[in-house]
């Protein structure tokens, strides 16, 4: 699939699409071309909550006052959000839902919430899923592998991307630096809480008969095809 195809815009009724996947699994890229494609939002919950709290509405007060305290958001104000996020027009053909549902119990709220007459009046098309598949090890080299620039802020991977010359910024010749958040440990600790956490909803979309694998260890543009045909032929009676 050339450039060109894969962000021809597709001017149609969407509908929900529900995105799952590790972190490192290609989720954000491919949010990005079927934003494109079929000119919906992606919706992503770390975005509402930044931009509630910077706002300064009620919700962003009330979530504020809890990380503040450096608690989690509760569950019931991350649904609040995005109820009134699904709202705004720019939903109306449809949006993609990155990071939402987390848990079986959110998945099941969001189901609820589609059923409603809102959004039964606007488009009564249910969610089409799209699992990005990519094995543990995988993941491993995509994260650990990171590598940034502090000065200009480009990021690189030792394994797919390498800079021209090693640890040394290909603009600046700053030296690379390896996040924090991009340890083994740290990311290891976040494969296994994604997968007591979130892998439930594979089986709990599958038994809907919603979920569509893709490969997400194929090359981009081969996923990117994948993705499209998945929402395009998804049977969403």
């Amino acid at each position: 699939m050339d450039q060109k195809t894969a962000t021809t815009a597709v001017k149609t009724k969407i509908g929900p699409v529900i995105f799952l996947g590790a972190p490192g699994a290609g989720k954000g890229t491919q949010a990005k071309l079927i934003m494109q494609r079929y000119g919906i939002p992606q919706i992503s919950t770390g975005d509402l909550l930044r931009d509630n709290v910077s706002r300064g509405t009620e919700l962003g007060k009330q979530a504020k006052a809890f990380m503040d305290k450096g608690e989690l958001v509760p569950d019931q104000l991350v649904c609040d959000m995005v109820a009134v996020r699904l709202r705004d027009a720019d939903c109306d053909p449809g949006f993609i839902l990155d990071g939402f549902p987390r848990t079986v119990g959110q998945a099941e709220w969001l189901d609820g919430l589609l059923k409603g007459d809102f959004f039964q009046k606007r488009c009564s098309l249910p969610p089409v899923v799209v699992n990005f598949r990519v094995s543990y090890n995988q993941l491993l080299r995509r994260l650990t592998g990171r590598r940034t620039c502090p000065a200009c802020g480009r990021i690189y991977n030792v394994h797919f991307q390498p800079p021209r010359v090693a640890d040394a910024c290909d603009v600046d010749g700053s030296k690379l630096v390896t996040r924090k958040d991009d340890s083994e440990e740290v990311i290891a600790e976040r494969l296994k809480a994604y997968e007591r956490q979130t892998l439930p909803l594979i089986d709990y979309y599958r038994r809907q008969g919603r979920l569509r694998e893709v490969d997400g260890e194929r090359a981009p543009e081969q996923v990117t095809a994948e993705a499209f045909q998945a929402i395009e032929n998804a049977d969403r009676v």
